[in-house]
């Protein structure tokens, strides 16, 4: 099973935002700190964008900032902003509802499952970005 690493690529490319304190940075400068295609930042930030979370413009002046400070942004609101698939996955297979354990086993998941979400997202909204770039120990972008 393959993973989404939108999450942490938003993470890092808002930290990089964070970092720049107001200025508006490019999609190729985002690009080039994560190591990957201007373009796939680009979708990245539209999701941002619709959260709320970056303003975007094009032409002169282009780029990308922050919308908030990043003290009132947390780990919780960038994940939901970019993530659009459960944390867990249910089998494609239906189970075999003639067998004791798979006439119920989707049921009993789903409660599992929603409660260790809502623990994680509990989690991520304990830490800002703010505090992310503390822990970076990164003030500003390097030319």
């Amino acid at each position: 099973m393959r993973t989404s690493c939108r999450f942490a690529v938003a993470v890092h490319v808002l930290a990089v935002l964070a970092c720049a304190e107001g200025d508006r940075v490019t999609s190729a400068a985002l690009a080039d700190s994560v190591n990957t295609n201007p373009v796939i930042i680009r979708r990245l930030l539209l999701s941002l964008q619709k959260a709320g979370l970056v303003d975007t413009c094009k032409g002169a002046g282009a780029g990308s900032r922050l919308n908030k400070s990043p003290k009132r942004i947390n780990m919780a609101d960038i994940y939901r902003s970019v993530e659009d698939t459960d944390l867990f996955a249910v089998p494609v297979r239906k189970p075999n509802t003639a067998c004791p354990v798979g006439h119920g086993i989707l049921k009993a998941m789903a409660g599992v499952c929603a409660s260790a979400e809502s623990a994680f997202e509990r989690d991520l909204a304990k830490t800002t970005l703010a505090d992310l770039v503390k822990m970076l120990g990164a003030s500003q972008i390097l030319a």
